[in-house]
């Protein structure tokens, strides 16, 4: 519009030889890549329009020459717009289908879950995406909040798809399983027939990393199975804790070639506790000299706070660090504990011990 009533007051107001009215044919071809159908053809007729009534002022012009390239212009103008109008609703068909595959694979989870808060985190790599090989669940079970975070390898619909396996499993078995030894069986059995039944290239290099954690009702203790994916965090008091598994598990995929058993660490926790259990595009961001985001020290300089607003500012200084980029999907989640509701003064300490 602005281009249009621009290049009219010129026309009208300079010289004929400058011939500013052949610019008009760019106002349609302009409009088309905003604009629906009929807008971009109207314009065109009101720059036929304006043709005309500038013929009046300078019949020798050449007025039919610039009508007809401006017809020709719209024309295509028309078309081209039709072409992406249905290209965007393509795109946001499929757009509503990966929102709703996300709330299948990653659905979103309660602020308050028996004796804990709960926030999570999800940023994917691949511009656009929605869900990516990075996942996370926490289920209410006879046994306790029971919670899993992990990252398939690989990036695309095979990660989609080894994720949903092991996500759906764990679903299952978190309810089924006395230990979570039993339930990361079932999770290696379900990961490894997935991936036979949908190799997408070495069923080697077909592994997922995996991080299970049980939060007792009534304890003061939390367990954890680490499969070879970063160690959570513990913030007690402002002193942080790095959770590494007292024996290394195997990984998803491996236990059967590498032959060792799952080692089940118990590791003491009281009220007020903050956990992160992170996937390793969080430690892998880099910022523009390379260096990889100081996780352990930023976790230590956060103050007590509501476990959504820590991944708030986690989510902030990310992107901050990485100047808005992303090399890898990333999860997280934020765990407070806090008293059960019918014993608001209790706390306790627990030994850590490895099982």
């Amino acid at each position: 519009m602005i281009l249009t009533v621009v290049v009219t007051g010129l026309a009208f107001s300079t010289p004929r030889k400058i011939a500013f009215s052949r610019l008009l044919t760019a106002a349609p071809a302009l409009a088309a890549a905003i604009w629906p159908v009929l807008p971009t053809v109207l314009l065109g007729v009101v720059c036929v329009l304006i043709m005309v009534a500038l013929s009046l002022v300078y019949p020798d012009l050449g007025t039919w020459f610039t009508v007809g390239a401006i017809a020709a212009v719209t024309v295509a103008a028309a078309y081209a717009c039709r072409v992406r109008i249905r290209r965007e609703q393509e795109f946001v068909q499929l757009r509503l289908v990966a929102d709703a595959a996300q709330k299948v694979l990653l659905r979103p989870l309660p602020r308050s879950v028996g004796s804990l808060e709960l926030a999570s985190l999800y940023l994917a790599a691949a511009a656009q995406a929605r869900i990516g090989g990075d996942f996370y669940e926490a289920v209410t079970t006879p046994y306790g909040v029971r919670l899993i975070i992990g990252d398939v390898r690989g990036k695309g619909l095979p990660a989609v798809g080894s994720a949903a396996a092991v996500v759906n499993c764990f679903r299952e078995a978190a309810y089924d399983e006395p230990s979570l030894e039993g339930i990361v069986r079932r999770l290696d059995v379900s990961s490894t027939r997935h991936s036979c039944t949908f190799p997408t290239g070495d069923l080697l290099e077909q592994f997922t990393t995996v991080v299970l954690a049980e939060f007792p009702d009534h304890g003061s203790h939390i367990k954890l199975i680490n499969c070879g994916h970063p160690p959570p965090l513990l913030l007690r008091q402002g002193e942080l804790q790095v959770l590494d598994p007292t024996e290394a598990s195997p990984i998803l995929n491996l236990a059967t070639l590498i032959d060792t058993p799952y080692v089940t660490d118990t590791i003491a926790c009281a009220p007020g506790d903050q956990l992160l259990f992170y996937t390793d595009g969080v430690i892998e961001s880099r910022d523009h000299r390379g260096e990889f985001f100081p996780l352990q020290d930023w976790m230590r300089r956060q103050p007590p706070t509501e476990p959504g607003a820590l991944l708030d500012r986690l989510h902030r200084d990310l992107l901050l660090h990485s100047g808005g980029g992303l090399d890898d999907d990333i999860a997280a989640l934020a765990v407070r504990l806090r008293p059960p509701a019918r014993d608001h003064g209790a706390s306790g300490t627990a030994p850590a011990s490895g099982a």
